[in-house]
């Protein structure tokens, strides 16, 4: 989607050189080994250790607005705004000072963080977030990886004072080849509403099961900046209800993730009827455990869709040990697809 007068607009291009551009929010560049960020870039980009199926290229997920932009730094938070939107970045080792399992310890203080500087900057809503950290499925400490994450961020919202329910961010959460918790964040002063999927129970309200604290995001985040309707939509997988569906069928999942967006989509037309989110519309980025099954991943994608479509694949592990696809989406906004080879 071309569009000179949205507020926010998304670039899909090579990970050859960071971009400098005045019009850059912030973004994410995906490479194994991660490449690192020069101390003088002003840009706030994670640069993510992701394992690239065969025949993909490095690739950089760039966001900018065309209103001026001015950088900042926060402790360990590199971020950019204008008087919309916040893009912010941070990396982090995992530490912990206590008895918590460290990547618990560090995900309750990049949290903290990051509320901290939405305080200072006075930015009310969390829009979007981007959680990467190695070894998500591993067990350590008694509890699995990703487990630890939901306890330490679910504590730094409720240390801020935001709910756990309801409209909370869209967000993912994969794991990396390798470094630190990596995370990547939009935040808006404009309403956001977030968006459920009749198909599926809402992650916040997950059975004990899936661990001691629920996963604290909804399934999309659907925001109007300018005139615009934009929405932004969770890592996606093969769940209906909160169950796991198409055990070993990485073709049926994709499907299966499509539906779920597709209802998501349809939610979102709903509550906003003149959006017309539409699948075909979309920016997506896919993340397939296995790289034997990036091409029947990339079958069902073209079958589903009927039409050529801006996305990106990554290998990454993906929150359930037993899920091999995820999807993220986004749309109403500017899309970009530079030569990713």
């Amino acid at each position: 989607m071309s569009g000179a007068d949205a507020l926010l607009g998304l670039t899909f291009r090579p990970a050859s050189g960071l971009p400098q551009a005045d019009s850059v929010l912030g973004g994410a560049c995906f490479s194994h080994p991660a490449a690192a960020q020069p101390e003088a870039c002003e840009v706030p980009l994670i640069a993510v250790d992701m394992a690239l199926p065969a025949g993909e290229a490095p690739v950089c997920e760039i966001w900018h607005s065309p209103t001026p932009l001015q950088s900042g730094q926060q402790g360990a938070i590199r971020y950019r705004e204008n008087d919309l939107l916040l893009f912010g970045s941070l990396s982090l080792e995992e530490t912990s000072n206590d008895a918590r399992p460290p990547l618990q310890a560090t995900a309750d203080a990049a949290y903290r963080a990051i509320f901290a500087l939405l305080e200072a900057r006075g930015f009310g809503a969390l829009l979007r977030v981007w959680n990467y950290f190695p070894a998500i499925n591993q067990e350590s400490h008694g509890i699995e990886r990703y487990r630890q994450f939901n306890i330490g961020r679910q504590a730094a919202f409720r240390a801020h004072g935001h709910a756990v329910t309801g409209n909370v961010p869209a967000a993912c959460a994969l794991g990396s080849a390798g470094g630190g918790l990596n995370i990547g964040f939009l935040a808006t002063r404009a309403e956001v509403t977030g968006i459920e999927n009749p198909r599926q129970l809402s992650a916040y309200h997950y059975p004990s099961q899936y661990g001691p604290k629920s996963p604290t995001f909804s399934r999309a985040s659907l925001v109007k900046l300018g005139d615009r309707d934009m929405l932004f939509i969770s890592g996606t997988a093969s769940i209906v209800g909160h169950q796991t569906l198409h055990h070993g069928d990485a073709a049926a999942q994709t499907r299966e993730c499509l539906a779920n967006i597709a209802a998501i989509a349809a939610e979102a037309n709903r509550l906003a009827p003149a959006a017309n989110f539409h699948l075909d519309q979309l920016a997506y980025k896919l993340y397939v455990r296995h790289p034997t099954d990036l091409a029947a991943v990339r079958a069902v994608m073209a079958s589903a869709l009927n039409a050529p479509v801006a996305a990106i694949y990554l290998q990454a592990d993906v929150c359930r040990a037993d899920l091999l696809v995820e999807i993220e989406a986004s749309g109403g906004h500017a899309i970009d697809v530079e030569a990713v080879a």
